[in-house]
Protein backbone atom coordinates (compact mmCIF):
# COMPACT_ATOMS: atom_id res chain seq x y z
CA UNK A 1 0.00 0.00 0.00
CA UNK A 2 0.88 3.45 -0.62
CA UNK A 3 0.98 4.47 3.15
CA UNK A 4 3.93 1.80 3.70
CA UNK A 5 6.11 3.50 0.70
CA UNK A 6 8.89 5.59 2.61
CA UNK A 7 11.79 7.75 1.24
CA UNK A 8 14.76 4.94 2.69
CA UNK A 9 14.82 1.99 3.87
CA UNK A 10 14.33 -1.57 1.76
CA UNK A 11 13.80 -0.66 -2.03
CA UNK A 12 10.48 -1.69 -3.28
CA UNK A 13 10.21 -2.21 -7.59
CA UNK A 14 7.76 -1.97 -9.59
CA UNK A 15 7.58 -2.77 -13.02
CA UNK A 16 9.13 -0.16 -14.14
CA UNK A 17 12.36 -0.67 -11.91
CA UNK A 18 11.78 -5.00 -12.50
CA UNK A 19 12.29 -3.40 -16.57
CA UNK A 20 15.33 -1.33 -15.35
CA UNK A 21 16.82 -4.06 -13.82
CA UNK A 22 16.78 -6.51 -16.20
CA UNK A 23 17.91 -3.63 -19.18
CA UNK A 24 20.90 -2.37 -17.05
CA UNK A 25 21.29 -4.64 -14.36
CA UNK A 26 21.08 -1.71 -11.74
CA UNK A 27 17.96 1.22 -11.19
CA UNK A 28 18.05 4.43 -9.14
CA UNK A 29 14.93 3.77 -6.97
CA UNK A 30 12.97 6.19 -4.90
CA UNK A 31 10.44 4.49 -3.20
CA UNK A 32 11.60 2.28 0.24
CA UNK A 33 9.82 -0.07 2.80
CA UNK A 34 10.93 0.27 6.12
CA UNK A 35 13.38 -2.61 7.37
CA UNK A 36 10.75 -3.94 10.05
CA UNK A 37 7.83 -4.26 7.42
CA UNK A 38 9.82 -6.14 4.91
CA UNK A 39 11.12 -8.51 8.24
CA UNK A 40 7.78 -8.58 8.78
CA UNK A 41 6.84 -9.47 4.89
CA UNK A 42 10.07 -12.12 5.02
CA UNK A 43 8.56 -14.47 7.70
CA UNK A 44 4.80 -14.58 7.12
CA UNK A 45 5.26 -14.43 3.07
CA UNK A 46 8.22 -14.93 1.90
CA UNK A 47 10.29 -12.69 -0.66
CA UNK A 48 12.59 -12.66 -3.42
CA UNK A 49 15.27 -15.05 -3.13
CA UNK A 50 18.60 -16.01 -5.11
CA UNK A 51 17.88 -17.51 -8.69
CA UNK A 52 14.32 -16.39 -8.20
CA UNK A 53 12.71 -14.77 -11.21
CA UNK A 54 10.74 -11.55 -11.18
CA UNK A 55 8.47 -11.26 -13.91
CA UNK A 56 6.57 -7.89 -14.89
CA UNK A 57 2.74 -8.40 -15.28
CA UNK A 58 1.18 -4.57 -16.15
CA UNK A 59 1.30 -2.71 -18.90
CA UNK A 60 5.00 -3.78 -19.96
CA UNK A 61 4.40 -6.97 -19.11
CA UNK A 62 6.90 -10.25 -19.49
CA UNK A 63 10.53 -8.65 -18.87
CA UNK A 64 12.26 -11.58 -16.43
CA UNK A 65 15.05 -10.57 -14.34
CA UNK A 66 16.51 -12.80 -12.51
CA UNK A 67 17.08 -12.34 -8.49
CA UNK A 68 20.75 -12.13 -7.63
CA UNK A 69 22.81 -13.46 -4.56
CA UNK A 70 22.84 -9.79 -3.23
CA UNK A 71 19.11 -8.33 -3.80
CA UNK A 72 17.24 -7.19 -1.22
CA UNK A 73 14.12 -5.68 -2.25
CA UNK A 74 10.42 -6.53 -2.00
CA UNK A 75 7.68 -5.89 -4.97
CA UNK A 76 4.42 -4.84 -5.89
CA UNK A 77 1.85 -7.18 -5.61
CA UNK A 78 0.27 -7.80 -8.78
CA UNK A 79 2.33 -5.52 -10.93
CA UNK A 80 4.95 -8.20 -10.90
CA UNK A 81 5.42 -11.62 -10.60
CA UNK A 82 8.12 -13.89 -8.74
CA UNK A 83 8.34 -16.62 -9.89
CA UNK A 84 10.02 -18.76 -7.25
CA UNK A 85 12.81 -21.21 -8.61
CA UNK A 86 11.61 -24.12 -6.03
CA UNK A 87 12.76 -27.25 -8.65
CA UNK A 88 16.09 -25.83 -9.05
CA UNK A 89 15.88 -24.91 -12.84
CA UNK A 90 18.76 -22.79 -14.40
CA UNK A 91 17.65 -19.27 -13.87
CA UNK A 92 19.36 -18.10 -17.24
CA UNK A 93 17.39 -20.73 -19.10
CA UNK A 94 14.41 -19.92 -17.50
CA UNK A 95 15.05 -15.81 -18.41
CA UNK A 96 15.39 -17.55 -22.01
CA UNK A 97 12.54 -19.47 -22.18
CA UNK A 98 10.46 -16.46 -20.95
CA UNK A 99 11.85 -13.68 -23.49
CA UNK A 100 11.29 -16.75 -26.16
CA UNK A 101 8.47 -15.95 -28.92
CA UNK A 102 6.64 -19.60 -27.18
CA UNK A 103 5.72 -17.92 -24.15
CA UNK A 104 5.60 -14.20 -25.46
CA UNK A 105 2.61 -15.70 -27.35
CA UNK A 106 1.26 -16.70 -24.73
CA UNK A 107 1.64 -14.08 -22.31
CA UNK A 108 0.22 -11.22 -25.08
CA UNK A 109 -2.95 -13.75 -26.75
CA UNK A 110 -4.15 -14.61 -22.65
CA UNK A 111 -4.14 -10.75 -22.62
CA UNK A 112 -6.17 -9.76 -24.96
CA UNK A 113 -9.63 -7.92 -24.67
CA UNK A 114 -8.32 -6.38 -21.56
CA UNK A 115 -7.75 -2.50 -21.36
CA UNK A 116 -3.99 -3.08 -19.99
CA UNK A 117 -1.81 -5.92 -20.94
CA UNK A 118 -1.80 -8.18 -17.55
CA UNK A 119 -0.46 -11.30 -16.18
CA UNK A 120 -1.97 -13.15 -13.64
CA UNK A 121 -0.71 -16.05 -11.75
CA UNK A 122 -3.91 -18.40 -12.54
CA UNK A 123 -2.91 -17.25 -16.24
CA UNK A 124 0.91 -17.46 -15.57
CA UNK A 125 0.63 -21.36 -14.37
CA UNK A 126 -1.32 -22.34 -17.58
CA UNK A 127 1.86 -21.23 -19.66
CA UNK A 128 3.34 -24.39 -21.39
CA UNK A 129 6.81 -24.66 -22.39
CA UNK A 130 9.67 -27.32 -22.87
CA UNK A 131 11.84 -28.61 -19.64
CA UNK A 132 14.91 -30.38 -20.79
CA UNK A 133 17.37 -32.01 -18.46
CA UNK A 134 19.35 -29.52 -16.11
CA UNK A 135 22.66 -30.66 -17.99
CA UNK A 136 20.59 -29.50 -21.44
CA UNK A 137 19.84 -26.54 -19.79
CA UNK A 138 23.49 -25.45 -18.88
CA UNK A 139 24.69 -26.36 -22.52
CA UNK A 140 21.45 -24.25 -23.97
CA UNK A 141 22.21 -21.45 -21.78
CA UNK A 142 26.01 -21.49 -22.94
CA UNK A 143 25.39 -22.14 -26.67
CA UNK A 144 23.25 -18.92 -26.58
CA UNK A 145 25.55 -17.02 -24.72
CA UNK A 146 28.05 -18.15 -27.65
CA UNK A 147 25.25 -16.62 -30.06
CA UNK A 148 24.56 -13.49 -28.48
CA UNK A 149 28.80 -12.99 -28.46
CA UNK A 150 29.34 -13.25 -31.76
CA UNK A 151 26.30 -10.77 -32.56
CA UNK A 152 27.69 -8.20 -30.36
CA UNK A 153 31.14 -8.29 -31.92
CA UNK A 154 29.35 -8.37 -34.97
CA UNK A 155 27.15 -5.52 -34.21
CA UNK A 156 30.06 -3.41 -32.73
CA UNK A 157 31.85 -4.16 -35.66
CA UNK A 158 29.10 -2.92 -37.83
CA UNK A 159 28.67 0.55 -35.56
CA UNK A 160 32.49 0.88 -36.00
CA UNK A 161 32.25 0.28 -40.19
CA UNK A 162 29.30 2.90 -39.92
CA UNK A 163 31.28 5.36 -38.07
CA UNK A 164 34.26 5.01 -40.33
CA UNK A 165 31.93 5.88 -43.35
CA UNK A 166 30.76 8.80 -41.80
CA UNK A 167 34.31 9.89 -40.86
CA UNK A 168 35.17 9.06 -44.42
CA UNK A 169 32.69 11.07 -46.14
CA UNK A 170 33.39 13.67 -43.71
CA UNK A 171 37.37 14.18 -44.80
CA UNK A 172 35.97 13.54 -48.84
CA UNK A 173 34.27 17.05 -48.05
CA UNK A 174 37.62 18.22 -46.73
CA UNK A 175 39.43 17.38 -49.05
CA UNK A 176 37.03 18.74 -51.81
CA UNK A 177 37.31 22.12 -49.72
CA UNK A 178 40.61 22.36 -49.64
CA UNK A 179 41.11 21.91 -53.10
CA UNK A 180 42.75 18.85 -52.96
CA UNK A 181 40.11 16.25 -54.35
CA UNK A 182 40.96 16.89 -58.18
CA UNK A 183 44.01 18.13 -59.94
CA UNK A 184 43.98 21.61 -61.21
CA UNK A 185 43.78 22.76 -64.63
CA UNK A 186 45.46 25.58 -65.75
CA UNK A 187 43.10 26.58 -68.67
CA UNK A 188 40.26 26.70 -66.10
CA UNK A 189 38.87 30.75 -66.01
CA UNK A 190 40.57 31.87 -62.67
CA UNK A 191 37.93 31.95 -60.13
CA UNK A 192 38.40 35.79 -59.57
CA UNK A 193 37.68 36.62 -62.66
CA UNK A 194 34.87 34.91 -62.81
CA UNK A 195 33.22 36.79 -60.15
CA UNK A 196 34.34 40.29 -61.15
CA UNK A 197 33.08 38.86 -64.59
CA UNK A 198 29.69 38.08 -62.87
CA UNK A 199 28.95 40.11 -60.16
CA UNK A 200 31.35 43.24 -60.51
CA UNK A 201 30.32 44.34 -56.78
CA UNK A 202 31.45 40.54 -55.32
CA UNK A 203 34.06 40.59 -52.61
CA UNK A 204 37.11 39.34 -53.69
CA UNK A 205 39.12 38.91 -49.87
CA UNK A 206 42.21 36.83 -51.13
CA UNK A 207 43.04 34.39 -53.39
CA UNK A 208 42.74 30.39 -52.13
CA UNK A 209 46.16 29.80 -50.49
CA UNK A 210 46.00 25.96 -52.10
CA UNK A 211 45.22 27.13 -55.59
CA UNK A 212 45.86 29.99 -57.32
CA UNK A 213 42.83 29.50 -59.64
CA UNK A 214 40.57 29.60 -56.18
CA UNK A 215 39.00 32.89 -54.98
CA UNK A 216 37.57 33.66 -51.48
CA UNK A 217 34.66 35.82 -50.75
CA UNK A 218 31.48 36.14 -49.03
CA UNK A 219 28.07 34.49 -49.40
CA UNK A 220 26.26 37.70 -50.34
CA UNK A 221 28.78 37.64 -53.73
CA UNK A 222 27.19 34.61 -54.80
CA UNK A 223 24.24 33.65 -53.69
CA UNK A 224 20.48 35.32 -52.37
CA UNK A 225 18.66 34.36 -49.77
CA UNK A 226 14.70 33.92 -49.07
CA UNK A 227 13.47 33.74 -45.60
CA UNK A 228 10.48 31.55 -45.71
CA UNK A 229 6.60 32.40 -44.91
CA UNK A 230 5.62 33.56 -41.22
CA UNK A 231 2.15 32.18 -40.45
CA UNK A 232 -0.04 34.31 -38.39
CA UNK A 233 -1.22 32.52 -35.01
CA UNK A 234 -4.59 31.89 -36.64
CA UNK A 235 -3.44 30.01 -39.73
CA UNK A 236 -4.79 26.77 -40.19
CA UNK A 237 -3.64 23.71 -41.98
CA UNK A 238 -5.81 22.68 -45.06
CA UNK A 239 -6.23 19.53 -47.30
CA UNK A 240 -4.30 19.35 -50.84
CA UNK A 241 -6.72 21.08 -53.18
CA UNK A 242 -5.93 23.28 -55.89
CA UNK A 243 -6.12 26.31 -54.07
CA UNK A 244 -3.94 25.31 -51.26
CA UNK A 245 0.07 24.61 -51.82
CA UNK A 246 2.43 22.51 -50.17
CA UNK A 247 4.77 24.18 -47.65
CA UNK A 248 8.23 22.54 -46.60
CA UNK A 249 8.90 22.96 -42.73
CA UNK A 250 12.37 21.66 -41.31
CA UNK A 251 11.40 18.47 -41.01
CA UNK A 252 11.46 17.80 -44.53
CA UNK A 253 14.67 18.48 -44.67
CA UNK A 254 16.56 15.52 -44.57
CA UNK A 255 18.83 13.37 -46.08
CA UNK A 256 17.17 14.41 -49.69
CA UNK A 257 13.55 16.83 -49.41
CA UNK A 258 11.25 14.44 -47.10
CA UNK A 259 7.80 14.62 -48.85
CA UNK A 260 6.40 11.81 -46.35
CA UNK A 261 4.69 14.68 -44.24
CA UNK A 262 3.65 17.79 -45.58
CA UNK A 263 1.95 20.28 -44.77
CA UNK A 264 -0.91 22.16 -47.15
CA UNK A 265 -1.97 26.40 -46.53
CA UNK A 266 -3.76 29.07 -48.38
CA UNK A 267 -1.74 30.74 -51.13
CA UNK A 268 -3.40 34.09 -49.79
CA UNK A 269 0.08 33.74 -47.56
CA UNK A 270 1.87 34.28 -50.23
CA UNK A 271 0.45 37.41 -51.39
CA UNK A 272 1.94 36.79 -54.98
CA UNK A 273 5.70 36.91 -54.17
CA UNK A 274 7.03 34.53 -56.79
CA UNK A 275 10.16 33.95 -54.70
CA UNK A 276 8.33 32.10 -52.03
CA UNK A 277 7.82 29.29 -54.24
CA UNK A 278 10.45 27.07 -54.71
CA UNK A 279 12.85 25.75 -57.95
CA UNK A 280 14.72 22.86 -59.06
CA UNK A 281 18.32 23.50 -57.78
CA UNK A 282 17.05 25.66 -54.65
CA UNK A 283 18.85 24.79 -51.27
CA UNK A 284 16.50 24.23 -48.52
CA UNK A 285 18.51 25.32 -44.79
CA UNK A 286 16.68 24.94 -41.97
CA UNK A 287 18.02 27.69 -40.38
CA UNK A 288 15.98 28.25 -37.48
CA UNK A 289 16.62 24.52 -35.12
CA UNK A 290 18.21 23.13 -32.25
CA UNK A 291 21.70 23.72 -31.91
CA UNK A 292 22.46 19.83 -33.45
CA UNK A 293 20.45 20.79 -36.80
CA UNK A 294 20.74 24.11 -37.80
CA UNK A 295 22.25 24.56 -40.60
CA UNK A 296 20.94 21.28 -42.18
CA UNK A 297 20.69 21.32 -46.10
CA UNK A 298 19.30 19.82 -48.91
CA UNK A 299 18.96 21.03 -53.12
CA UNK A 300 15.88 20.52 -54.47
CA UNK A 301 15.94 17.96 -57.16
CA UNK A 302 12.65 17.60 -58.63
CA UNK A 303 9.14 19.41 -57.95
CA UNK A 304 6.13 16.87 -58.31
CA UNK A 305 4.18 20.09 -57.75
CA UNK A 306 4.00 23.80 -56.19
CA UNK A 307 5.38 24.18 -53.35
CA UNK A 308 6.30 26.74 -50.92
CA UNK A 309 8.68 27.32 -47.30
CA UNK A 310 7.88 28.14 -43.84
CA UNK A 311 9.35 31.34 -41.54
CA UNK A 312 12.12 28.15 -40.20
CA UNK A 313 13.36 27.30 -43.38
CA UNK A 314 15.84 29.98 -45.84
CA UNK A 315 15.98 29.35 -49.13
CA UNK A 316 19.69 30.05 -50.77
CA UNK A 317 19.90 30.33 -54.75
CA UNK A 318 22.63 30.95 -56.94
CA UNK A 319 23.39 32.08 -60.14
CA UNK A 320 27.17 32.42 -59.94
CA UNK A 321 28.43 28.33 -58.58
CA UNK A 322 27.24 24.84 -59.55
CA UNK A 323 24.34 25.01 -56.59
CA UNK A 324 25.95 21.22 -55.77
CA UNK A 325 29.30 22.79 -55.16
CA UNK A 326 27.68 25.34 -52.68
CA UNK A 327 25.87 22.31 -50.88
CA UNK A 328 29.07 20.31 -50.28
CA UNK A 329 29.96 23.76 -49.13
CA UNK A 330 26.93 23.85 -46.58
CA UNK A 331 27.27 19.96 -45.70
CA UNK A 332 31.01 20.70 -44.78
CA UNK A 333 30.26 23.36 -42.56
CA UNK A 334 27.31 21.94 -40.97
CA UNK A 335 29.56 18.42 -40.25
CA UNK A 336 32.07 20.54 -38.69
CA UNK A 337 30.04 21.74 -36.19
CA UNK A 338 30.88 25.58 -37.94
CA UNK A 339 26.94 26.93 -38.91
CA UNK A 340 25.85 26.19 -35.16
CA UNK A 341 28.71 27.75 -33.63
CA UNK A 342 27.87 31.34 -35.39
CA UNK A 343 24.29 30.64 -34.89
CA UNK A 344 22.53 33.29 -32.53
CA UNK A 345 20.57 31.92 -29.95
CA UNK A 346 17.67 32.25 -28.65
CA UNK A 347 15.71 30.19 -25.65
CA UNK A 348 16.21 26.89 -27.20
CA UNK A 349 16.30 27.73 -30.71
CA UNK A 350 19.49 28.65 -32.67
CA UNK A 351 19.53 30.88 -35.61
CA UNK A 352 20.85 31.48 -38.79
CA UNK A 353 19.69 35.09 -40.12
CA UNK A 354 20.39 36.43 -43.54
CA UNK A 355 23.23 38.76 -42.33
CA UNK A 356 24.83 35.78 -40.55
CA UNK A 357 24.78 33.98 -43.51
CA UNK A 358 25.90 36.50 -46.00
CA UNK A 359 28.80 37.26 -43.93
CA UNK A 360 30.11 33.69 -43.73
CA UNK A 361 33.29 33.36 -46.12
CA UNK A 362 33.57 30.62 -49.02
CA UNK A 363 36.54 29.29 -51.32
CA UNK A 364 35.47 28.33 -54.43
CA UNK A 365 37.26 26.78 -57.71
CA UNK A 366 36.46 27.62 -60.92
CA UNK A 367 33.29 27.20 -62.03
CA UNK A 368 34.39 23.73 -64.66
CA UNK A 369 36.79 22.50 -61.18
CA UNK A 370 33.51 22.95 -59.08
CA UNK A 371 31.93 20.26 -61.63
CA UNK A 372 34.70 17.91 -61.87
CA UNK A 373 34.64 18.64 -57.57
CA UNK A 374 30.86 17.54 -57.44
CA UNK A 375 31.08 14.57 -59.62
CA UNK A 376 34.27 13.46 -58.35
CA UNK A 377 32.66 13.70 -54.47
CA UNK A 378 29.08 12.28 -55.77
CA UNK A 379 30.82 8.96 -57.06
CA UNK A 380 32.93 8.28 -53.74
CA UNK A 381 29.50 8.92 -52.07
CA UNK A 382 27.92 6.52 -54.18
CA UNK A 383 30.39 3.79 -53.41
CA UNK A 384 30.36 4.49 -49.48
CA UNK A 385 26.26 4.37 -49.49
CA UNK A 386 26.83 0.85 -51.29
CA UNK A 387 28.77 -0.16 -48.03
CA UNK A 388 26.54 1.33 -46.07
CA UNK A 389 23.19 -0.41 -47.71
CA UNK A 390 24.94 -3.36 -47.89
CA UNK A 391 25.87 -3.70 -43.86
CA UNK A 392 22.20 -3.09 -43.17
CA UNK A 393 21.10 -5.38 -45.15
Amino acid sequence: MKSDWRTEGVPFYRTREIVRLSEQGHVDNDLFISTSLYEEIRRQYGVPMENDIMLTAVGTIGIPYVVKKDDCFYYKDASVLCLSNVFDVSPEYFQYVLLSSLLRDQMFSASKGTTVDTITIERASEYKTLLPPLREQYRIVNEIKRIFSIIDCAESNLRILNNLIHKAKSKILELAMQGKLVPQDPTDEPAAEMLKRINPNAKILTDFQHYQFWATTTLDSVCNFERGITFPAEAKEFEQTNENIACLRTSNIQDVVDLSSIWYIDRVYLKNNTKKILKVGDIIMSTANSKELVGRSVIVRSLPYDMTFGGFVTVIRTTVLNPDFLLLFFKYQFLRGKLSKIASQTTNIANLNTKILSSIEISIPPIRTQDRIVKRVHKLYSVLDKIEASLQS
